[in-house]
């Protein structure tokens, strides 16, 4: 086997593999999100910034698609793993760094980006908080995140289902561990009380499946499919055998009947997405 040949183990050939499904995943949401926000990477009315810090980055997909379309701007990309790819633009680099712990850089940013960190950040203001203070006088943070509760609009989604108990069970699951999974509705009244002037907020609904008439909502709609059977384990595991102590084949069985309900066309379930925005006072230091 060319695992063993390399000194890899069944162990380690496995956690590999996860590892990379989920850098795919994480790439496909990239691309997912970029449809809901009609290929725009920000939303904020920065010009010509340039300079630009991406904290989460993940497999860095976002830094180096802005590098790639503002060749003038340096782009800075933080993360808590180095799973980001070593051939990228020369405007960008990436750094290994936990963004809860004191920020350390030396020059301020023109644009402070955030995206995605639903259920792994522990102090959400603090976070805003060290955005503000890194963004130069007049520049921009932009926070994209999701609220995380299911529902349907046609009362398709009922309590009885088993989408249903295992959306609810893991949210609860992510805030006794210390972390919300539902960041979103909050963002721009953390940023409003942070500083932040001019703040705006974009709410964007999201289907799971190909089921909405819409043909915009349609496309979104089966690409959130995908993302989320591809990571349905991983979302699920941890928190259910080391969080709520089920055990593992008790998870697998919950799971399959999850998939049946997404693949349901009957069941019309969405989430939302928020994208909030403001600008430093161009009299802040």
């Amino acid at each position: 086997m060319p695992g063993a040949e390399a000194g890899l183990t069944n162990s380690d050939m496995k956690l590999q593999g996860r590892m990379c499904a989920e850098l795919d995943r994480l790439d496909l949401t990239h691309q997912k999100l970029k449809i809901v926000l009609e290929d725009r990477l920000l939303l904020c009315p920065v010009q010509n910034p340039g300079r630009v810090l991406d904290v989460g980055t993940g497999t860095g997909i976002w830094a180096i698609e802005y590098g790639d379309d503002h060749p003038d701007t340096d782009i800075v990309g933080t993360d808590l793993s180095p799973t980001q790819p070593s051939w990228v633009p020369p405007n960008v680099k990436f750094e290994v760094d936990d963004c809860e712990e004191p920020w350390t850089f030396r020059e301020k940013f023109d644009v402070v980006h955030c995206r995605y960190l639903a259920a792994a950040i522990q102090d959400w203001p603090k976070l805003i908080g060290q955005a503000f203070q890194f963004t130069k006088p007049g520049g921009y943070s932009e926070f994209q995140d999701y609220d995380l509760v299911y529902y349907s609009e046609d009362g398709t989604l009922t309590d009885d289902l088993p989408i249903q108990k295992w959306i609810t069970t893991l949210l609860g699951a992510a805030r006794d561990f210390g972390r919300d999974p539902c960041p979103g509705p909050k963002l721009a009244g953390y940023m409003r009380e942070t500083g932040f002037e001019d703040v705006q907020e974009r709410k964007y609904k999201i289907p799971i499946g190909p089921w909405a008439k819409d043909k915009h909502l349609k496309t979104i709609g089966a690409w959130n499919l995908v993302q989320i059977e591809d990571g349905l384990e991983a979302f699920t595991l941890r928190l259910f055998t080391q969080v709520l102590g089920w055990k593992t084949e008790e998870v697998q069985v919950l799971l399959a009947n999850v998939r049946k309900d997404l693949r349901n066309p009957k069941i019309h379930v969405q989430f939302d997405f928020y994208v909030a925005y403001g600008q430093k006072p161009t009299d802040g230091t």
